[in-house]
């Protein structure tokens, strides 16, 4: 019943942790902007999420294999597992360049910052209405 449980959530869980580490970046990305040299960076969103749920399919299919992962950080039994992934902050393209180096555009930012955190609010929206639908049918109301 938990692993159902875990399953159901599970992808909502992986995108709101993604949404997060995003908006970090993002907000390192506003802070920074004054910053001589500073490069904006960003997090490839469809990338981490085939990485948060590669990696989660690889933990629930360790007892399989015969091997048992109690960390994420642990090394895969393939051996495949690489230092820099898809969840690592990606240097963003330059739209226009300013004279100390910095490639902090605010409107990008400020924009990429308010579509990231409406995209965690429906995330967040979603989890909800699967935790109120479950919660209707164990009580069967």
């Amino acid at each position: 019943m938990l692993n159902k449980l875990d399953a159901a959530l599970s992808f909502h869980q992986n995108a709101l942790r993604v949404r997060s580490q995003r908006q970090e970046v993002i907000a390192a990305n506003i802070a920074n902007a004054d910053t001589p040299n500073y490069k904006a960076r960003d997090i490839d969103f469809k990338s981490a999420m085939q990485n948060a749920l590669t990696q989660g399919s690889q933990i629930q299919g360790a007892v399989s294999d015969g091997l048992s992962k109690t960390s994420s950080m642990h090394i895969n039994g393939a051996g495949n597992n690489t230092s820099a992934g898809p969840n690592e902050p990606l240097f963003r393209p330059i739209i226009q360049g300013s004279v100390d180096g910095n490639t902090v555009d605010m409107d990008v930012e400020r924009n990429q910052f308010v579509d990231n955190g409406l995209r965690y609010e429906a995330s967040l929206t979603m989890i909800n209405g699967q935790i109120k639908k479950m919660l209707t049918a164990i009580t069967g109301q």
